[in-house]
């Protein structure tokens, strides 16, 4: 019989349940729920609609259950890093998880840095400075005195949030809880030191467990609702972290870029990088599946894109993903170039107009109409990947020959063709649903269907055919990336 499992897989924009099936020695994957993820504004605050999230979760379940999966081997989530719930000593959640884009860390790296220097934060964590590390939301929590905080028990990341909710068991999964600068990433423990300098409350951090643990079964209720009964595996909570487990790689001169509403773009490393030269570059040391660390940046990425098709969709001008693509590949002209991670671009209200003041500010020519506008975009993210390449092999000591795109991103033959170019390296595209297929094969590795992370890939090479995009036009490149390195940080 072959061994079925189920994976929760939510993102920023949406959420999926997706039904896995090892097939001797290949995956077949099968979406059989797939629903938006929506933040709601409350009193000034953004946060995640977490009850309508697990309300669908349950709901994917059944439908798994009516597909006949009511026994998987396993039933695996993961999410986007640095949010969390708190739950509360009657067990209960004290509050809603609140949005890493809301405003509540303005100003709050600064506060921390008159209690410890951003030299100390680095040496502690290894962890990129980005103001939406949960680090900085905790710290806001305990500044403002927060009355939920006073009545928390734990405090759990998304993915556990849910495993709590679906086994009743608070538990942390290292690679999200590695996303949030409040750990030391050569023990894999919290750092006691940090939280005693910045006066967070330790007591609330629940234990810290590896990639692929089981933590519990189904809760009784929820196997009568859903029809499902199956233990629950922590894969890599950490959605990016399961997407570089499923990447098909072999070698070591590969690096890998998870892109989707982020561009995360990094190598896979044996121990972090934890020094001066990797501060100043702002890299961080995460987790990944099988001890692991991914050494990485993590950018903006295809956010830009959403956002100016929510803005032009809101002026009446609705055209979809695909229809963009394509009007970028229509535009010849060399596109305007920006830094993809301005501060001003992180959550704008007209985010045509914010990538206009950049790009006016440069001195660059501001792109008139979507084409240009989405040509700018995509030669703006490939030639930042070249930027934040030379710094990996710099930092590393060793070139690299091969860039595996993974995620969503993956099938943007346009973007993948220009990165290629751009980054004078090959690009190697897919798998599109990396994060689910490697959310699924950590769970086959927990259930001892898989031997690690080595049988993970073999399964993977023998389940997709990726695309390649050799380069092109380097002297043209080559050019244009010496004229605009100086706008990169």
């Amino acid at each position: 019989m072959k061994p079925e499992f189920i994976a929760g897989d939510f993102g920023a924009e949406s959420g999926r349940v997706i039904l896995g099936r090892l097939d001797g020695r290949k995956l077949v994957l099968e979406e059989v729920h797939r629903f938006p993820n929506r933040q709601v504004r409350v009193l000034g605050h953004v946060y995640w609609d977490v009850l309508h999230l697990f309300h669908e979760l349950k709901r994917g379940l059944a439908m798994a259950a009516r597909k006949g999966c009511r026994t998987p081997a396993g039933v695996g989530l993961d999410t986007w890093g640095v949010d969390f719930g708190l739950v509360g000593h009657d067990g209960g959640l004290a509050g809603f998880p609140v949005a890493y884009r809301d405003s509540r860390t303005d100003g709050m790296m600064e506060y921390a840095f008159e209690r410890i220097s951003p030299q100390e934060l680095y040496r502690l964590t290894g962890t990129q400075l980005l103001q939406i590390n949960t680090l900085f939301q905790l710290l806001s929590l305990v500044k403002e005195g927060s009355a939920a905080l006073c009545s928390t028990r734990h405090l759990l990341f998304m993915p556990d949030l849910f495993n709590y909710l679906l086994t009743g068991v608070a538990t942390s999964e290292e690679t999200v809880a590695s996303t949030s600068q409040l750990i030391d990433p050569r023990t894999g423990t919290w750092s006691t030191e940090l939280f005693e300098r910045l006066e967070l409350p330790m007591d609330i951090m629940p234990e810290i467990r590896s990639a692929g643990h089981v933590v519990g079964n189904l809760l009784p209720e929820l196997c009568d609702e859903t029809g499902v009964r199956a233990p629950v595996i922590a894969p890599a909570g950490h959605d990016t972290a399961c997407a570089v487990a499923a990447v098909p790689a072999s070698g070591d001169d590969w690096a890998f870029l998870s892109s989707g509403t982020w561009s995360l773009l990094g190598v896979e490393l044996e121990s972090p990088i934890i020094n001066e030269d990797s501060r100043l570059a702002n890299f961080t040391n995460e987790g990944g599946f099988a001890g692991k660390v991914r050494f990485l940046r993590n950018n903006m990425g295809l956010w830009l894109l959403e956002r100016c098709r929510s803005s032009w969709s809101d002026q009446g001008e609705s055209l979809n993903y695909q229809e963009l693509v394509e009007l970028a590949e229509a535009t010849q002209a060399d596109g305007s170039i920006f830094d993809p991670d301005d501060p001003r671009l992180l959550n704008p209200a007209d985010m045509p107009g914010a990538i206009a003041e950049c790009c006016r500010e440069n001195g660059q020519p501001v792109p008139e109409g979507k084409g240009p506008m989405v040509r700018s975009i995509f030669e703006s993210l490939a030639l930042k990947y070249r930027f934040l390449l030379e710094h990996i092999e710099r930092l590393r000591g060793r070139a690299v020959q091969r860039l595996h795109v993974v995620g969503g991103g993956a099938r943007n033959r346009v973007l993948n063709q220009l990165t290629a170019d751009a980054a004078g390296v090959e690009v190697i595209a897919g798998p599109s649903e990396a994060t689910a297929t490697g959310n699924i094969l950590i769970q086959a590795v927990a259930c001892g269907f898989l031997s690690g992370l080595e049988d993970i890939r073999e399964v993977v090479r023998n389940t997709v055919v990726p695309s390649h995009f050799e380069p092109r036009n380097r002297a043209h490149w080559d050019g244009r990336y010496a004229d605009v390195r100086h706008l990169f940080r």
